[in-house]
């Protein structure tokens, strides 16, 4: 059992100087299994080419199920946990203190590792802070110099338009960064096991937020940011009513994810939890249908890694047949209920 012991001046710090990187990677997780992104995450730190371990923080009754899964994947050599009613829902404010324990006191790890998720990418950067230390968000790629201990990573910016190279210096003892979810593949379970240890969880008094509810979109499709296939729909499907008589029969044939542009969100014909873009949700399936979307920067910059884009649009010049594999000016209003019917 590991019990991680405070020092009694709390502003000394020490950190690891070795050569070979240990990355801690949060592991996140709902209704006892790990989210896909997290074991996205766990296959960026696997490529710095140390070890691996992974932090896992909830309520005492919700741990068991996810560490059964978290043992068995491949890449982690030890699985952190740490149980308290505080970590039901990790808010940065209650996880912070735990990460700051585990990362202060001789810090066996080099790198701190997330997926870019809307918790974690809230709680690392607050980690970092109170280390004083950098933090590089949405990486899409990673590679780590033993030799001179340094990291250097890859994100993009400008809404995809570009692509920043990172390098963080062996000047920087802890490297934190979140991981683009669909830049790596998400880690698979293996045969070894990973060794279980638990960490005492840091109370925080009077925590100055706390969590109402969870608000959660059912929905017997794919996940939209784990789908192979993702059908969208833009402003052109005229209000809420129209754009499920269109497009929930094309998903439902293809057995797809339905997705929306920013302009079909704010205009209330779909759920903020199906946005794609810039500010919404980036994916990378195997198919991508983008219906009656134009094609706005914002939106491009959530879904142009998918591997097939197929888009229709009656307008020749929108700016989505600029990145379309396969484009076909029609009415859509023509074209989808005639797909519908092929695919049947």
């Amino acid at each position: 059992m590991l019990r991680a012991a405070v020092l009694a001046r709390s502003f000394a710090r020490g950190y690891a100087t070795a050569a070979s990187p240990h990355a801690l990677v949060f592991l996140e997780h709902c209704k006892g299994k790990l989210d896909s992104s997290s074991l996205s995450a766990l296959t960026a730190a696997s490529q710095l080419g140390g070890r691996v371990s992974g932090l896992i923080v909830g309520a005492p009754g919700d741990l068991p199920a996810v560490l059964e899964q978290a043992k068995k994947v491949t890449g982690l050599d030890t699985v952190l946990h740490s149980a308290s009613p505080q970590y039901s829902t990790p808010l940065p404010e209650t996880v912070t203190p735990l990460f700051v324990k585990l990362l202060s006191t001789q810090s066996p790890f080099t790198h701190v590792v997330s997926a870019h998720s809307s918790s974690a990418k809230s709680i690392l950067p607050r980690v970092a802070a109170k280390l004083d230390l950098p933090a590089v968000s949405d990486i899409t790629s990673v590679q780590h110099d033993s030799s001179s201990n340094s990291t250097t990573f890859t994100r993009p910016i400008y809404a995809g338009n570009a692509i920043s190279t990172v390098r963080a210096s062996d000047s920087i003892p802890i490297k934190f960064f979140t991981v683009r979810s669909t830049a790596f593949s998400a880690a698979t379970l293996g045969g070894a096991e990973a060794k279980i240890e638990s960490v005492d969880p840091v109370h925080v008094p009077n925590p100055p937020t706390e969590h109402v509810s969870t608000s959660l979109t059912k929905s017997d499709r794919p996940d939209l940011g784990v789908a192979s296939r993702v059908v969208s729909g833009g402003r052109a499907l005229k209000n809420a009513e129209t754009f499920k008589a269109t497009l929930f029969p094309l998903a439902d044939a293809l057995g797809a994810a339905v997705g929306a542009s920013r302009a079909a969100v704010d205009a209330g014909y779909a759920d903020n939890s199906l946005q794609v873009g810039q500010t919404g949700k980036v994916v990378a399936p195997e198919l991508y249908m983008a219906i009656g979307i134009s094609g706005a920067i914002q939106h491009l910059a959530g879904m142009k890694d998918s591997k097939l884009i197929v888009a229709i649009n009656k307008d020749p010049d929108a700016p989505i047949f600029q990145v379309a594999d396969v484009g076909l000016v029609a009415d859509l209003y023509e074209a989808v209920p005639e797909m519908v019917e092929k695919l049947k």
